[in-house]
């Protein structure tokens, strides 16, 4: 018998009856809604009020779908869904920070989370220490008086870090800190609430959607904080305003429930190419792979069955080689040159000039981000091994196997 807290399980358990028995819940296409009495709808505004909806800013019924779904899947008491995984990232951390506060982050981390960090921040009086956050030692060095929180992402994004979720919500309880965690590129694989973080974020527009046709955001943490976040009063969410679209939320419901299916085929398909183009001499980074820095802590933390995840990267000579190979890669029919991941199409880029653009150069070199970087997001082929042939093809065209 699976694990009971097996991620796929828990969504497969969620029972949602629409009103009229329909098998998917109606959309609640209402932006206000009625009440009673004056006094219901008073409580409601003070938050005293469970099952009622006031306004699709603050709840609606098709977002509280998916996101006790979501909450479920990551085994937190309760979650908020928003309209794009950066707005997940600034309400939880603008509501967990203040004027004066310090923030510990890994450095390398998507371009838009840095570029928040490291330059919207400061106009606050917030200030970030970027670390490599599979240094321990330096994270515990960088507390401060004034730090408030860790923030990491499961597997970084472009480099393929595994963050030790335990050891730094250790580092966290024993300074009083909270930890925040990005599991866009390990849903299923990794569980961060169950290892100890106390904030998990996603972007839905990745691997929990996989359609790339749409743009949402999740938070999943206590049920004090998806309230705090909700308050009419100061509630980052609420008053900010980022609100998911009734509809994407209702799609972005049924799509999860193939999330565990299409997780397993990224996850295969991505061993495989990345096995094979080691195999070529190439330089792979994969977590799956036995040299892999921390190969053996994902193996740790991870939930069994859904593999490494569909993310991999190659790092050629220069930025002309991987320009060359991503353009004959399109063209050959491999997959797209886009930015963004999770799809059932293979997607291709270099990430210093795109998605971690944000990032100067000298600080890109010094974390290992080379010119020739390829990150891929592995598809759901059916014929990988054909896809990896067509590689092939492409790397001999350009001379670089």
């Amino acid at each position: 018998m699976k694990d009971p807290f097996d991620p796929a399980t828990r969504i497969q358990d969620m029972l949602h009856f629409d009103e009229f028995g329909g098998v998917n819940p109606a959309i609640t296409d209402s932006s206000t809604f009625t009440f009673l009495d004056p006094e219901t709808m008073s409580e409601t505004f003070l938050g005293h009020t469970e099952g009622c909806f006031l306004y699709s800013r603050h709840w609606n019924p098709s977002n509280k779908f998916l996101a006790d779904t979501l909450a479920s899947m990551e085994d937190t008491e309760s979650a908020w869904v928003t309209s794009s995984g950066m707005a997940a990232i600034t309400c939880s951390i603008l509501q967990c920070c203040r004027a004066g506060d310090h923030i510990i982050t890994s450095v390398t981390t998507y371009g838009g989370t840095f570029a928040f960090l490291k330059n919207i921040l400061p106009k606050y009086n917030i200030e970030a220490t970027f670390v490599d956050i599979t240094d321990l030692e330096s994270v515990k060095s960088s507390i401060r008086q004034n730090t408030k929180l860790i923030y990491t992402e499961s597997i970084t994004n472009p480099l393929l870090q595994v963050s030790d979720i335990s050891s730094l919500s250790a580092i966290a309880r024993q300074n009083n800190l909270l930890l925040m965690v990005d599991n866009t590129f390990s849903p299923m694989i990794i569980s961060p609430a169950r290892l100890g973080a106390d904030i998990v974020v996603h972007s839905l527009t990745k691997f929990i959607n996989g359609k790339n046709d749409c743009v949402a955001g999740a938070i999943c943490s206590t049920k004090k904080f998806i309230d705090d976040l909700s308050n009419v009063n100061d509630g980052t969410a609420m008053l900010l305003g980022p609100v998911l679209d009734p509809l994407r939320s209702s799609s972005i419901l049924k799509n999860l429930h193939t999330l565990h299916i299409r997780m397993k085929q990224h996850g295969q398909n991505a061993l495989y190419a990345a096995t094979e183009l080691k195999k070529l001499g190439l330089r792979v980074r994969y977590p799956g792979l036995h040299d892999h820095p921390q190969h053996d802590l994902l193996k740790r933390m991870m939930n069994k069955d859904y593999g490494y995840g569909g993310m991999l990267v190659v790092e050629l000579p220069s930025l002309q080689s991987a320009n060359e190979f991503m353009r004959i890669m399109q063209m050959e029919g491999v997959g797209y040159l886009a930015v963004s991941l999770g799809y059932f199409k293979t997607l291709f880029s270099n990430s210093g000039k795109s998605t971690s653009s944000e990032v100067p150069e000298d600080i890109q070199r010094s974390m290992g981000l080379t010119e020739g970087f390829v990150r891929f997001s592995i598809g759901l082929d059916n014929n990988m091994e054909r896809s990896v042939e067509k590689m092939k093809a492409c790397l001999r065209k350009l001379h670089l196997i």
